[in-house]
């Protein structure tokens, strides 16, 4: 089928206005289909012809106005004709569509727990039709009306709130507001149902029956959060919640985080915990229920008018995601985290070929637009959003919104809609700001460079702003330079840098004639989107102040830095792995330990060679394990301790003995989840092996575990499970998203380097066929699992290069090629320079 383009959704505009959808799902027939009926009426030039979108197992039956149309012989590539329209039309269309197993359209999932049927509806971007005919594109909103015959002993949950149960198994729903169709969602199946309410407003939380003892246990986090994060919206944002109830259902095998669907979000039911977790996931499920509720305003009750304003969407609400959760919860320091976490994301994307403005000029089709929703979009389009917020003022930033809200309720937006409020608000032109910011890609490079007299004190202190000369581009920056010591309070100033002044130097002349001690950190209090790099004498210091600092913003900032300056080439990886050495063991910030332990376990499996890699692991897992003794018993920090200590170590008899529940640390506790990462460790060092996997999977009959089993059996190392495993990734298409994504994510191990050697060409002859066999969104994940990556070597680029050279590849196999081979390029020249150096 070929994707929506943007002429095409704006020729569609043109010529019709959707006034109302009444759907009919009947979901009582076998399991692999299920009847949808709709009646869409509609406006029309007269005379005018336009296409409906519907993506059927078989089309039965269409009527436009008074006379039925010919299904079959009309129906191309997925869509259905429709010519000679009136000033007025009704457009009725019955087909029988295929559930998915995919998390797209309308997605069936038994549960291995206890052999009960969930269904969900995700119709975002284009799968609304996979459901039920639609005009489906952003900016044809209408309301929906939603009827649902199912299992009378079922529950059926939809946008709108449930107007009538005429007879046992059937579900009325009451019409909705305007919606883009990509927002129509519903939950059936015997749901564990918990209810609440808050200011006017029902509160409904959803889960299977098989995780309702956990989430009975997380209830009162969830509407507590789910509360605050209301209450904060309503104190920000003059226009109240406008979609009536505000449900959360967590749903199986879900591809995002979360669906912004009003009045019925749909979460990953990862999120109901089953075992312990950090409070940085704790925080994690709290920012995506603000994210999701950022966009009942951003997204649902404005939508952006094609996909090229996605970050209308996405930017705003991981914007407000962050900082209502900071300012409305107990955690406080999600600012941190998007620092440490999502920023190190967006940095990555910007620096990959396939980078794009944060707001593009052109997104050619909506194929094109699922490719967007990556690191650019949302954290470096938040963090974008914060530096407007520094430099505009937040009274003036909130004016914005609000006129924005009350200009295009319930309607569709642009950036230039967007920026006219903004400007209205503060009284500036954000012309040149947008074209800087939000038109051009890639990201600066802020570096401190200072010089010093005979009594050690600074004679110049400057920030210098560089960018790369693919996209040589300076930017305005409202930042703060701090000067961090270890014997006196932190002092911060505030600088603003110009991007056409003196080459991108701005002086800070605050700090000439003082003491040229500590270090000074660029972009303090992290308000904006730069990289950063130290001057050569902070960087020494480094080791030596970070364990005492007492803001972990600035501890966060700092370890970013030397992360980042090892991914670009500039230090080599033993730097950031002596420095974790000296600076871990005493980090209280859990978000930070966890970060670092995974960014710096990417590194160090790629950039170095296994005997270096060896020797670096060695070390991380002293430093855990310095971590873990350190740690309060039954605490985050241990279990991020506990965690980083298994996936480093190669002690086999201790994780042994933690599975067998022997020396575990006080206060530790061996649960589901953490058995399964002490038994993936064991199966890929080869001390364990599919026995202990299968009994490990009897003992968790979830489907959690079942992912868990299929990442472990794919992780053996034996030539008949890596053959079976790449079978799955290459070719199987009745297993569901997760476990096919779960298997690609097992496959390569660094230790296997000689078993999976000949799978590395495999991938390359394999994946073109492979990413066609499936959807784009389970496509592009299993590309990026079941990439070769530890394959460190100039022919994996060759290879690379050889497959890109065709021209049959799929527009996600492309871009997800390209972007990984560059991670191979960044990789091979770290490895060299470390060779050139022990020369």
């Amino acid at each position: 089928m070929p994707s929506l383009t943007r002429a095409e959704a704006t020729a569609r505009r043109a010529s019709i206005t959707v006034e109302s959808y009444q759907v009919d799902l009947d979901l009582t027939g076998d399991a692999e289909r299920f009847r949808s009926a709709v009646t869409i009426r509609f406006r029309a030039n007269p005379g005018a012809e336009t296409f409906v979108d519907v993506k059927p197992r078989r089309l039965l039956r269409a009527r436009l106005n008074d006379r039925d149309l010919d299904p079959p012989a009309l129906l191309s590539d997925e869509r259905l004709p429709l010519t000679g329209l009136a000033a007025s039309n009704t457009l009725t269309v019955e087909a029988e569509m295929a559930y998915s197993n995919t998390g797209e359209g309308l997605h069936r999932f038994v549960d291995p727990a206890d052999g009960e049927t969930y269904l969900y509806a995700m119709s975002f971007l284009d799968d609304a039709p996979r459901i039920f005919a639609a005009f489906d594109q952003p900016d044809l909103k209408a309301p929906v009306t939603l009827a649902v015959t199912a299992p009378p002993e079922w529950t059926v949950a939809a946008n709108g709130q449930l107007a009538d149960r005429p007879t046992p198994g059937r579900w009325e729903f009451a019409p909705t507001a305007p919606l883009a169709t990509y927002f129509v969602t519903l939950v059936a199946g015997p749901w564990h149902v918990l209810r609440s309410e808050h200011d006017g407003i029902p509160l409904g939380l959803y889960c299977r029956r098989s995780l309702a003892a956990h989430l009975d246990a997380d209830a009162d986090e969830i509407f507590t959060v789910t509360r605050q994060c209301l209450d904060r919206f309503h104190q920000l944002f003059a226009e109240r919640y406008p979609f009536g109830k505000y449900d959360q259902a967590f749903v199986p095998e879900f591809n995002a985080g979360a669906m912004e669907n009003p009045g019925l979000v749909t979460l990953r039911d990862d999120y109901v915990f089953r075992s312990a977790v950090t409070d940085t996931q704790r925080e994690l499920r709290a920012t995506t229920i603000a994210h999701e509720m950022a966009h009942m305003w951003f997204g649902d009750l404005v939508t952006m008018r094609w996909w090229d304003d996605l970050w209308l969407n996405e930017s705003f609400a991981e914007y407000l995601g962050t900082r209502v959760t900071a300012e409305a919860t107990r955690f406080d320091r999600a600012w941190t985290t998007f620092a440490s976490r999502r920023k190190a994301w967006g940095y990555t994307a910007d620096q990959r070929p396939s980078t794009h403005p944060v707001a593009p000029q052109e997104v050619a089709d909506a194929a094109q637009a699922l490719l967007n929703f990556d690191g650019i979009s949302y954290a470096k389009g938040a963090s974008v959003l914060r530096q407007l917020v520094a430099w505009l003022g937040d009274d003036a930033f909130l004016a914005g919104l609000n006129a924005h809200f009350a200009a295009h309720r319930f309607d569709n937006a642009t950036l230039a809609d967007l920026l006219a409020g903004l400007g209205a608000a503060s009284g500036r032109d954000l012309t040149g700001w947008a074209e800087r910011w939000l038109r051009r890609a890639q990201v600066n490079t802020l570096r401190i460079e200072t010089a010093v007299d005979g009594d050690g004190r600074w004679t110049e202190v400057a920030v210098v702003q560089t960018a790369p000369p693919s996209h040589p581009v300076l930017r305005p920056h409202r930042i703060g330079v701090t000067h961090l010591t270890a014997d006196a309070p932190a002092r911060r100033f505030e600088v603003d840098l110009d991007p056409d002044a003196d080459g991108g130097r701005t002086p800070v002349p605050e700090l000439v004639g003082q003491p040229a001690t500590g270090l000074l950190l660029p972009n303090a209090g992290d308000l904006t989107f730069a990289k950063i790099r130290l001057d050569p004498a902070s960087s020494d210091a480094v080791p030596m102040l970070l364990p005492g600092l007492d803001d972990p913003l600035a501890r966060a900032l700092l370890w970013g830095e030397a992360l980042d300056a090892v991914t670009d080439g500039e230090r080599p990886a033993a730097a950031l792995v002596g420095l974790i050495a000296a600076a871990l063991p005493a980090e209280t910030e859990v978000t930070i330990i966890e970060d670092v332990l995974l960014l710096t376990r990417r590194l160090v499996d790629r950039y170095l060679d296994p005997l270096a890699r060896d020797a670096a692991l060695l070390r991380v897992s002293a430093a855990c394990a310095a971590l873990l003794a350190a740690a309060p018993a039954g605490g985050s920090r241990q279990l991020a301790a506990a965690r980083g200590l298994i996936a480093a170590t190669t002690d086999t008899a201790l994780l042994a003995d933690w599975l067998a529940g022997k020396q575990v640390p006080s206060g530790l506790s061996v649960d589901t989840d953490l058995r399964w990462a002490v038994l993936r460790r064991l199966v890929v060092l080869g001390a364990a092996g599919a026995a202990e996997i299968d009994a490990e999977a009897a003992a968790d009959r979830s489907a959690t575990g079942a992912e868990q089993a299929a990442a472990c059996r794919a992780a053996l190392p034996d030539p008949d499970a890596k053959r079976a495993a790449w079978e799955i990734v290459t070719s199987s298409t009745e297993l569901s998203n997760r476990l096919v994504e779960a298997t690609a994510e097992g496959f390569w191990q660094p230790e296997q380097a000689e078993l999976t050697a000949g799978y590395v060409e495999r991938y390359f002859t394999d994946m073109p066929a492979a990413a066609r066999l499936r959807t784009a969104w389970v496509a592009d994940s299993v590309t990026i699992a079941a990439f070769p990556r530890y394959a460190v070597a100039q022919p994996t680029r060759e290879l690379a290069a050889a497959l890109l050279a065709r021209d049959d590849l799929t527009p996600g196999l492309r871009r997800w090629v390209t972007d990984l081979d560059d991670d191979l390029r960044r990789a091979l020249v770290a490895r060299t320079a470390v060779a050139a150096a022990a020369a």
